[in-house]
Formats: structure tokens, C-alpha cells, sequence
């Protein structure tokens, strides 16, 4: 784990992702041109975020909001829930335990044991617990 890039604008962990070696993560001061990102230019969430002024879509309604990654994927929409909910400084230290205990934020591509959900607040008890209800 990578604390130091902590979660993106949008909620998404970019201390845990592998898909980018050269990404910096999106929501630190100063990225405002991130010409080493494949998606800085069309991502709905970061602009939305730095539109009104917030470190991250946790600061906003994360839970009724279908912008960008919202409108189809939950991943990123529990992830900045939970850390509207409970800080993201909590949700650093879930996915820190969860990553030591097994999970796995990227298991084939960008699909890993978090994207195996269909319910907000079953996923957010899997980051909370480390654990999948049966």
C-alpha cells in the first residue's frame, strides 16, 4: 500500500492501485495538469470536485450521486460514502488491514475483491469488517 497517494477525488484508492506505476494520485494540491494520467481530461468526478472547491466527492453526497464513475459502478461511490461517513483517514486505515489480511484491490486488471458488489452498504461493511456477508 502506497498511504502517501491516498483516495482520489472521485473515492477510488489510489494507494492500492496498480494499473498506473507513474501515477501520482489525482487529489493532491498542485495536480492540476496530469498530463501522466490516461483519464484526467474526461473524468466527470474530478472536475465536479475541483468545481466546487472540494478535496474529494466524500465532501459532497457521495450515496445519491450517479455523475461520471457513479452512474453504473459502486466501487468508488462506497469508497467516497464511507469516507464521507466515517473520514478518509478511516478508510486508509480499513484498507490497510483488509490488504494485509488478503484482499485485493486489483486482481485481474482494474476488477479485484471490492467489485464484487451489487449493494452500497454491503460493500461498505466488507471495507468496515474485511469480511462478506453470507
Amino acid at each position: 500500500m502506497k498511504r502517501e497517494l491516498g483516495i482520489a477525488r472521485c473515492g477510488l484508492a489510489c494507494c492500492l492501485c496498480s494499473e498506473n506505476v507513474q501515477c501520482k494520485g489525482c487529489k493532491k494540491d498542485g495536480f492540476l495538469e496530469l498530463s501522466w494520467c490516461k483519464d484526467a481530461a474526461w473524468c466527470e468526478n474530478r472536475k465536479c470536485v475541483m468545481g466546487k472547491g472540494l478535496r474529494g466527492c466524500w465532501e459532497c453526497e457521495p450515496a445519491q450521486c450517479r455523475k461520471g464513475l457513479y452512474a453504473e459502478k459502486i466501487k468508488a461511490r462506497a469508497f467516497a460514502e464511507f469516507a464521507h461517513r466515517y473520514s478518509t483517514e478511516t478508510l486508509l486505515d480499513c484498507l490497510a488491514r483488509n490488504e494485509k489480511n488478503g484482499i485485493i484491490y486489483h486482481r485481474e486488471g482494474i476488477m479485484g475483491d471490492y467489485d464484487d458488489f451489487d449493494d452500497l452498504e454491503k460493500l461498505m461493511q466488507f471495507i468496515e469488517t474485511g469480511k462478506k456477508e453470507e
